[in-house]
């Protein structure tokens, strides 16, 4: 199979889609970023890349905390908004319905299907980027979307970023950890 080269891009092919919160001067703002992933299992950690112009890194660095707001695909507007527009110039604190966890400085969007809080674990400086590394304190989820208290991916519908477009979560094709068991040598 030929490959062809496309340069030093940071581009993964499909990335999560996040609304980051924070409250900024005590005021719950939310920005959209493809940047999140799991940072760490134990303790648990995830983390998120935020362009350092950015207003939300203004509550970030003053609270020391933040949130990671997983919002479904019907949400696909009011989260592409809050990408759209700066909290400098625009309030976004009423585009969700904000409450508080245990942390009670990081906004969560009661709207999102999973809102997960952290604390700032150690942020790291990438750059145009700020790397922020979050312990995660507390997730929530709706009921309707966990099985087996387990979060189920199907049932919260995520949106995905890839090549600058939106997508939904196709079905399930294997199990992890398990489908690999089947794999035998070719000979």
């Amino acid at each position: 199979m030929e490959k062809v080269t496309l340069g030093p891009m940071p581009y993964m092919s499909v990335m999560p889609t996040v609304l980051v919160g924070a409250n900024v001067n005590g005021k719950p703002n939310y920005m959209t970023a493809a940047w999140a992933t799991v940072a760490c299992m134990a303790p648990p950690m995830v983390c998120v890349a935020i362009n350092k112009g950015r207003y939300t890194l203004k509550g970030i660095r003053e609270n020391k905390t933040f949130s990671l707001n997983i919002p479904s695909v019907n949400q696909v507007v009011e989260t592409d908004h809050c990408g759209l527009v700066s909290g400098t110039s625009t309030d976004k604190s009423e585009v969700f319905r904000s409450y508080y966890g245990k942390l009670k400085t990081a906004p969560l969007a009661e709207e999102c299907p999973v809102a997960i809080e952290c604390t700032v674990f150690r942020s790291v400086d990438c750059g145009s980027h700020e790397l922020y590394i979050g312990e995660v304190v507390e997730i929530h989820a709706d009921a309707a979307c966990v099985t087996d208290g387990k979060i189920d991916t199907e049932k919260i519908d995520p949106i995905i970023y890839a090549q600058y477009s939106y997508f939904s979560v196709g079905k399930q094709v294997a199990s992890a950890f398990s489908a690999g068991k089947k794999y035998r040598k070719k000979e």
